[in-house]
């Protein structure tokens, strides 16, 4: 039986697959796995960390893995107002929106 096939894989697996394994294997399976954060902080500081980048690629993914991390739809969005005053209210309107979209895909 095969593996499921990741995120990574799917989006860049075909043109970079040494990327993609090291997505999974050293920022999924190590990084993610520190004991020093658990995952439902580390989502978050994910989160924080590309709604003040803009990163609108990635944001979607994160934000249904935070939601899968026991971040509730609630914080999520506190979280993003909150980073308006830092990241810029452009970087958080367009959170907003990408986030609206997760929590719908994921019936919260």
């Amino acid at each position: 039986m095969s593996e499921p096939t990741s995120a990574a894989r799917k989006a860049f697996g075909a043109i970079a697959p040494a990327l993609a394994d090291y997505t999974d294997n050293v920022l999924f399976g190590d990084v993610w796995q520190r004991p020093g954060l658990s995952p439902r902080d580390r989502s978050l500081v994910t989160v924080a960390s590309l709604v003040s980048l803009y990163r609108v690629n990635e944001l979607p993914f994160h934000l249904r893995k935070a939601l899968d991390n026991g971040l509730t739809r609630d914080e999520l969005v506190e979280a993003i107002t909150h980073l308006a005053f830092y990241s810029g209210w452009p970087t958080a309107s367009s959170a907003l929106t990408i986030a609206q979209r997760a929590f719908d895909e994921a019936g919260v």
